[in-house]
């Protein structure tokens, strides 16, 4: 869709933008190829509780509510958005340092707030230079952001081979690895200035006319928070539900790497093959499929699916996240303008954190009393964000490249 003309001309295109666009993809999600999978693994072996897991997993969520939109508006505002970038990789970093003392719960809880408040902002920053480059470059989004879930799945083989020699004890020096090269590539990112594109709705962020507060994009980010947040519950308890039913450390590696191996596969042929869908249809279509997901989860082992059963339900990850991820890309890119970009960021994730530290604050009490059958509360909850899509009246893609 046409964008007002820029006020300032749009300086020209970074060296090799792709690459170091690339990159910063591939290298912030190694920190999440380990922290997903098996970070609840670490807060097991140092023995604390099913409710204390879920407690210190969901309320950083809950900071984060508050700090990617803060950063991310920032972004907006600052001389460039690789420095927000730059500075919250480098407060990360350090803060991970404190998993290596004594771990006390309240000192780990602590410590994970603080990580929180600085990591979590670092993809959808990403993800508004990222629309910076689609914007005035015709960049293809998805090559760009294929490359994270491709590092998602290195570290996850990688950190599950690590950990079958050396125990859940190594994840506190694999996180913080990770964090350490996100602040070298930080310093390396494209700088391309202020945002210069106005809303085409027009309006800042508290005006009435603004383009975030629209009802297709409040619609389509709210149904995106769902639907992702209904991850909340495999993402604390998936790993340690499989090697509850003794499955490996190494293989519970694979089953997440496989996910995210769809995921590629879907990034890789998803211009071809899905880009004439509109942002409310890749909604609708990847939340039906979590809805599937997550009603079979808990009868598979029961069943006698038994591994090829997981490893298809890992499958449906390409659908149940990937389209999610280019949904909600697709809807900001429709509804919003380059001014606003980082605030859209910044609501998405307030979204879809909401939901997953809502999710992930109760986790832990579902495993609990219910132990897998807590997946159905998850098809639910997907299924509701689906009919968010429904209700929703998007504009014409401009991401379909």
């Amino acid at each position: 869709m046409p964008f007002s003309s820029p006020a300032q001309p749009v300086p020209p295109k970074p060296p090799r933008f792709e690459m170091r666009m690339s990159a910063l993809y591939a290298v912030a999600f190694l920190a999440m190829g380990i922290h997903i999978p098996f970070f609840p693994l670490w807060l097991r072996h140092v023995d604390f509780s099913p409710e204390q897991i879920g407690l210190i997993l969901a309320i950083p969520m809950i900071v984060r509510i508050i700090s990617v939109p803060v950063l991310t508006g920032l972004g907006d505002k600052a001389r460039d958005r690789a420095d927000v970038l730059f500075l919250s990789a480098v407060a990360a970093f350090f803060a991970s340092l404190g998993y290596f003392f004594t771990p006390d719960y309240w000192l780990v809880l602590a410590i994970s707030v603080l990580i929180a408040a600085f990591w979590t902002p670092h993809v959808p920053l990403i993800d508004s230079i990222a629309q910076s480059g689609v914007r005035r470059f015709a960049t293809d989004y998805t090559r760009l952001r294929i490359w994270g879930s491709i590092a998602f799945v290195v570290i996850n083989l990688a950190g599950g081979a690590v950990l079958g020699v050396f125990g859940a004890g190594a994840v506190p020096a694999l996180f913080a690895a990770s964090l350490s090269l996100m602040v070298v590539t930080a310093l390396l990112a494209p700088r391309l200035g202020k945002p210069r594109i106005s809303s085409p709705l027009g309006g800042g962020f508290l005006k009435g006319g603004s383009a975030l507060w629209s009802r297709p994009f409040l619609l389509l980010a709210g149904a995106c928070g769902l639907i992702m947040g209904s991850h909340g519950f495999l993402y604390a308890f998936g790993s340690i539900y499989w090697l509850s039913l003794g499955i490996d450390d190494a293989t519970i590696g694979i089953l997440w790497a496989w996910g995210v191996v769809a995921e590629v596969a879907l990034f890789a042929v998803f211009t071809r093959s899905l880009g004439f869908l509109n942002s409310k249809q890749v909604i609708i279509l990847g939340g039906s499929l979590a809805v599937l997901r997550w009603a079979l989860f808990p009868l598979i082992w029961p069943l006698g699916g038994g591994l090829p059963g997981f490893f298809f339900l890992q499958t449906l990850h390409a659908f149940s996240t990937g389209l999610m991820l280019i949904g909600i890309q697709k809807v900001i890119v429709e509804l919003i303008g380059e001014d606003q970009a980082g605030a859209a960021q910044g609501v998405a994730y307030l979204s879809n954190g909401t939901a997953m530290a809502l999710v992930t604050l109760g986790a832990g009490y579902l495993y609990e009393g219910f132990g897998s059958g807590g997946y159905f509360a998850m098809a639910v909850l997907a299924a509701t964000g689906t009919l968010f899509a429904l209700m929703a009246q998007p504009q014409r893609s401009a991401l379909g490249g």
